[in-house]
């Protein structure tokens, strides 16, 4: 997709509701991907955050909110360091005991996944819901469910204990994003308002 048809595809995104947009592309040369970063937050006009993946330099001289980090990308400390302590740093994480160790090294939130099959991460095993429940009960954390995530499994993830979820192809495919996205944001309130805590879902509560 086109640098200029991408941008317009998230500020209409951004238009149906979403908050938190993610700049990942790795194989764009840094000063393509500044450009990239610099049009989209420009673009975006404040009404979303923007963070950048892995390219800690890049949030920095495009003036990103922050930085989302790989397993094993730099850091969080590095990325701290870096942007300086009202920047937000993520990490992607696969297992509790990354999610743990990300937690002890400051990270501000967790990317969860992968939570079901999904064409941007392909030939991974997708983890479900499980995992999401195994950390929400152990890390205090905002998570967030990446992989496959539709406004048909939402539900499930945030009552698992994802705080929101993290969506590609289902808004940026979408002929309407805008609408797509509304769709995805409207499911995700319907979700909090009937949220239970994970240790509620584990025992088959409620």
């Amino acid at each position: 997709m086109a640098g200029d048809e991408l941008v317009e595809r998230v500020v209409q995104a951004v238009a149906g509701g979403i908050d938190l947009v993610q700049l990942r592309d790795k194989i764009l040369p840094g000063g393509q991907l500044l450009e990239l970063a610099t049009a989209m937050i420009e673009a975006i006009g404040g009404r979303a955050k923007l963070i950048v993946n892995d390219r800690a330099d890049v949030a920095l001289a495009a003036g990103a909110q922050g930085v989302q980090l790989g397993e094993e990308g730099l850091p969080v400390a590095a990325a701290r360091m870096s942007l300086g302590d009202d920047s937000l740093i993520g990490r992607s994480v696969h297992s509790l005991a990354a999610a743990m160790q990300a937690e002890s090294e400051g990270a501000d939130f967790l990317v969860v996944g992968t939570m079901y099959a999904s064409r941007s991460h392909p030939g991974e095993e997708p983890a479900g819901p499980k995992l999401m429940r195994e950390i929400a009960e152990k890390i205090g954390l905002p998570l967030i469910g990446i992989g496959g995530v539709t406004p048909e499994n939402v539900d499930e993830l945030i009552q698992a204990g994802a705080s929101g979820v993290a969506v590609i192809t289902n808004i940026l495919a979408a002929d309407d994003p805008k609408a797509a996205a509304q769709r995805l944001k409207d499911v995700l309130m319907a979700s909090w308002n009937t949220r239970r805590s994970p240790a509620d879902v584990g025992n088959g509560d409620g």
